[in-house]
């Protein structure tokens, strides 16, 4: 079996995390290049530019497939917490608290979108279904994780100004993509023929603020202050907390009696965690930390070894005798929505 590539903005986000070791000063808060000013902007920007890309009218395809999207749903806000919750609880003090936090936030995260659809079409799933899981997702999300976030960070002893931290969500995250749908009317045809455009200004974006936030752990001292080994640890419970919640999905799926192909949607939305939106709403809710370089940490792995295990899994499914029948009868007759 040939390895599937290894997705270039993965390296540009290793790159960018090298050259804040390397060059700390320009990209920390009140540095040299006055970084922040370019994430608060930065972060308004990339939610615009969702808003202006999302397209409401793709989800009606999967509308009837209920099932699917409260499993989808509850394990995207549910099952993920209340299995980091677990985790934490059984392994006190078995990472820094700053990766606990970030594992957290993994959790508390919506699902990808554009690999989530990707992945699945691939795996000859139901791509109706993950089309409207995704995009249902990414707005749940936008309320769902900082308040999540301020629920746990509160009970753990840290003290969230909640009502500012959902003003800023508001005016930074959705206000942004209020006006990015609103603009549709007038640039959503240039938005449509734009895609690469869009997506790599989205992509920039991100690693700007993925540097700004590496700048401050490193020039604070928060690398110097653990083991190198953490990287390691939390790149294990990545891997770990990924195939759990796969394989709950999966089971669930099958008890519910749902089709190979809502069992394949299923899967890849409920287990997938968005970096899209994971680092853009970082700075945003853990403001005035200068350990988010460590607490965006588990995403970043988390990010990069979904990619690598579900192209695996999407690879081995499309090839099922299966598939193959569907997708030749799909040749003569008419395609038919799920």
């Amino acid at each position: 079996m040939r390895l599937p590539k290894i997705d270039k903005f993965v390296l540009a986000l290793a790159a960018a995390v090298i050259l804040a070791i390397l060059f700390p000063e320009p990209g920390r808060t009140g540095g040299l290049l006055h970084w922040d000013y370019v994430t608060t902007y930065g972060v308004c920007a990339v939610f615009f530019l969702y808003g202006l890309t999302l397209a409401p009218e793709r989800m009606k395809h999967g509308l009837t497939r209920w099932k699917a999207h409260i499993v989808v749903v509850l394990t995207t806000f549910g099952l993920f917490p209340a299995v980091v919750l677990l985790a934490v609880t059984l392994f006190p003090g078995a990472l820094p608290e700053a990766a606990e936090i970030g594992f957290f936030y993994v959790a508390a995260l919506p699902s990808t979108v554009s690999s989530s659809v990707a992945m699945v079409s691939l795996a000859r799933g139901n791509v109706p279904v993950a089309i409207f899981n995704a995009t249902l997702s990414s707005l749940l999300g936008v309320v769902l994780t900082p308040a999540l976030m301020a629920w746990y960070l509160q009970s753990s002893g840290a003290p969230v100004p909640l009502l500012p931290t959902i003003f800023k969500v508001v005016l930074l995250v959705l206000l942004p993509i209020i006006v990015g749908q609103v603009a549709r009317h007038w640039l959503g045809g240039w938005a449509e023929r734009h895609k690469a455009v869009i997506k790599l200004a989205d992509r920039g974006i991100i690693l700007a603020v993925v540097y700004g936030a590496f700048s401050n752990s490193v020039a604070d001292g928060v690398w110097l202050r653990h083991d190198p080994l953490v990287v390691a640890e939390i790149a294990v419970a990545a891997i770990v907390l990924f195939f759990v919640i796969y394989a709950a999905t999966v089971l669930v799926s099958k008890l519910l009696a749902m089709s190979e192909e809502d069992v394949i949607a299923v899967a890849f939305c409920g287990s997938k965690k968005s970096l899209a939106a994971g680092v853009p709403l970082a700075p945003v809710i853990f403001a005035g930390r200068s350990d988010v370089g460590l607490i965006i940490l588990p995403i970043m792995l988390f990010h990069f070894f979904q990619l690598l295990i579900v192209s695996f899994i999407a690879a081995r499914a499309g090839r099922r005798p299966e598939a193959e029948e569907d997708t030749l009868s799909s040749r003569s007759e008419p395609a038919k929505v799920a």
